[in-house]
């Protein structure tokens, strides 16, 4: 049996490659629980003063936290590859990723310091998150074949998303209830008596992502092997600078790289904001409570495992150029869509009847959900398909730093799109507007990657 669904016999071992696929898994649960479906809704609806300002808040806690790793990356990759070894870089980021998550528990609504406390706990643990994957992403070169990179990506973010699924489902089913009912999404009062009325639920939703990837980041560290070290850090550092400045020299020469970080650059700042706004967009356009965008976040999470597995195997067939163009598209007119709809209203201007009370009832609802799964799934095989690409592109022995410049190209003006979307929102006071803005990040993407030589035509 194929565990990996990546090869029948890869460079390492089924145990190593099943325990860097894992980080994916491990990681999700910050992403899906806390930054899209039920802490970032949770502090617009019932812990910032209105929906509009509690985006706007988001935006520029998403901002600050891209910021700071667009800035560090590029370089903490240079000496990582220096250093050699991976794995205490990923054991280091761990610790703000788990503190931040815990910070998420006091941030009780009408708290003086509960605004304050979730957004420094938000960009905490997204710094966290975002870092030790740097250093995960460098190990796939050395895990399978250039030929099967393809499937390794995809299957990682597969097994991501049904991390999120597992995960949503724990919180929704057992955690988080509605505050009118009490009651969680499988009719059960939460466990651990947690307080609907003061959002216990939505609220534990941080220590709990910090508890699963403890668990579940494990085997990477017990069963991935680590490249050796060959360098002790302070001279790392001073030949990591220098490396830096020499790759950045080499990036203007190397055409096919640098439009790609652009392009890279551009649609994942868009992406950012999708997954910063998603679930308050719908709070406040469709007045969904976290059992409404716990649920569209299951069937997001089950369209994007299979979109990420199908993805996956685009990829190899294909090229990771093709995919991403392809899921880009997907993005470009599913997107639209979705700012067409609000509670009373599809495609613009199509007038439609109110919900009659029961869940997803209405026309603009089912819309959502239609709208969203396409959303879903071609996010997963666009991530997968970039980190890919990357690989193709990058200088072999170079991987660590290359993916420092590709986080630095997906983070540097990572606070452009989340801000420019708070700052329509609060200009015009339309969280549909603002979230339209997502779109011309994905189109003028999709525009530069036209222009990036396919790897393999070379």
């Amino acid at each position: 049996m194929n565990i990996a669904g990546v090869d029948a016999e890869p460079m390492a071992g089924r145990k190593a490659v099943g325990g860097w696929l894992l980080f994916d898994w491990a990681t999700q649960p910050v992403h899906t629980l806390v930054t899209t479906f039920v802490f970032g809704p949770f502090f617009a609806s019932a812990i910032a003063s209105t929906p509009a300002e509690g985006q706007t808040l988001w935006g520029y806690a998403t901002a600050a936290a891209g910021l700071c790793i667009a800035l560090l990356a590029p370089v903490l990759g240079a000496i990582a590859d220096r250093t050699g070894a991976r794995k205490p870089w990923i054991a280091a980021f761990s610790v703000p990723l788990v503190i931040g998550c815990l910070m998420l528990w006091w941030t009780l609504p009408g708290s003086p310091y509960a605004v304050a406390v979730a957004l420094i706990g938000f960009v905490v643990a997204t710094i966290g998150v975002e870092f030790a994957t740097v250093f995960t992403n460098a190990m796939m070169p050395d895990l399978v074949p250039k030929s099967r990179l393809g499937r390794l990506s995809g299957s990682g973010w597969a097994l991501g998303y049904a991390g999120g699924l597992v995960s949503l489902v724990i919180a929704l089913g057992f955690m988080a209830a509605n505050p009118d009912t009490g009651r969680t999404l499988l009719g059960f009062a939460p466990i651990l008596g947690l307080d609907a009325a003061t959002g216990g639920g939505d609220r534990a939703s941080g220590p709990f992502s910090a508890i699963w990837y403890l668990v579940f980041v494990a085997p990477l560290f017990l069963f991935t092997p680590d490249v050796a070290k060959r360098s002790a850090l302070a001279p790392a550092v001073r030949a990591g600078l220098s490396d830096l400045k020499e790759t950045f020299l080499k990036a203007r020469s190397h055409r096919p790289m640098l439009i790609f970080l652009a392009a890279n650059m551009i649609y994942k700042d868009g992406l950012v904001a999708l997954f910063a706004f998603g679930g308050i967009y719908a709070a406040g356009a469709l007045g969904w409570t976290t059992i409404e965008i716990g649920t569209f976040g299951i069937l997001l999470t089950i369209t994007g495992t299979i979109g990420a597995v199908v993805g996956g195997r685009l990829d190899d067939l294909l090229g990771p150029k093709a995919v991403i163009s392809g899921a880009l598209l997907i993005l470009i007119f599913c997107g639209l869509g979705l700012v067409s709809v609000d509670r009373d209203t599809v495609f613009f201007v199509v007038d439609v009847a109110p919900n009659s009370g029961g869940l997803f009832a209405s026309a603009p609802e089912v819309v959502f959900l239609i709208l969203g799964g396409f959303l879903g799934a071609a996010a997963g095989p666009l991530q997968a398909a970039s980190r890919t690409l990357l690989v193709h592109l990058a200088p072999p022995g170079e991987m660590t730093r290359h993916f420092g410049l590709f986080a630095l190209s997906g983070k540097i003006t990572s606070f452009l799109a989340p801000f420019t979307v708070s700052v329509v929102t609060g200009a015009t006071g339309s969280q549909a507007a603002g979230i339209s803005v997502i779109l011309a990040f994905f189109t003028l993407g999709l525009v530069l990657l036209a222009r990036v030589d396919d790897p393999r035509e070379r």
